[in-house]
């Protein structure tokens, strides 16, 4: 069997986003964004609506080109060699932004309790829709550089139907500080699953990655998927 030798860098800091690639067969080459995401959202004119797609589209997209940049041909060789690849001729970089839409207005990661507390309060009960957007961009090992061939972006949207919550139940998740750093201010795959009733949609989107999306795009993109497996 050839050894596959196209390698997935995602470009988050998600615990979650890498556990789904992982359990889906990629060990991913992680490098983190330092995009300005306050900046991307701040050159948006709210009074033209939410504009949901375009700004979860754009900052997927400055994510990813944030972290091509600093790719370099030795640490994409290293990383081959290391899960053994023949060779590092060719990298999809992932990349991706959620925000939760929650009665006609748009949520990111609450970062305070007191922020979280009244995000969880509004959610509780309810359907909203989340909106992933993700940046896919193909990039090529040529010589001692590292190229972009060709960028996609899309979104997807899910509806996350809630159960009801109690104070007391809010108290304590809050408490353990999980929903202070996501969008939303909840998970599916950690303390916050019991809370969720059920999706309509793709169920990785929750997460923060629509394995489905990415496969679609990579696909577009001239990759094969399989080609991308290295945890088998």
């Amino acid at each position: 069997m050839t050894k596959p030798s196209t390698i997935c860098v995602l470009a988050s800091a998600s615990p979650a986003r890498a556990t789904t690639l992982r359990n889906a067969g990629i060990e991913p080459l992680i490098r983190v964004s330092a995009a300005d995401e306050a900046a991307v959202l701040a050159a948006f004119d709210d009074r033209d609506g939410l504009q949901t797609q375009g700004k979860v589209h754009a900052l997927a997209r400055v994510k990813a080109e944030a972290v091509i940049p600093t790719l370099t041909v030795a640490e994409l060789e290293d990383f081959a060699g290391q899960h053994g690849f023949d060779s590092a001729k060719a990298a999809i970089v992932v990349a991706c932004d959620s925000m939760l839409e929650v009665n006609g207005e748009l949520v990111g990661k609450p970062h305070s309790p007191a922020r979280a507390r009244e995000r969880i309060r509004a959610l509780s009960g309810q359907t909203v829709t989340l909106h992933t957007g993700h940046a896919v961009s193909l990039v090529r090992v040529k010589g001692e550089t590292v190229s972009v061939e060709a960028t996609r972006v899309k979104a997807v949207a899910t509806d996350v139907h809630f159960t009801e919550l109690t104070n007391a139940e809010i108290d304590a998740y809050i408490d353990t500080g999980e929903p202070l750093e996501v969008a939303g201010a909840f998970t599916i795959d950690g303390l916050g699953g019991p809370f969720i009733a059920g999706v309509t949609g793709d169920p990785h989107s929750v997460v923060g990655i629509s394995l489905p999306l990415v496969r679609s795009i990579a696909t577009e993109l001239g990759v094969f998927w399989p080609s991308l497996w290295n945890r088998l």
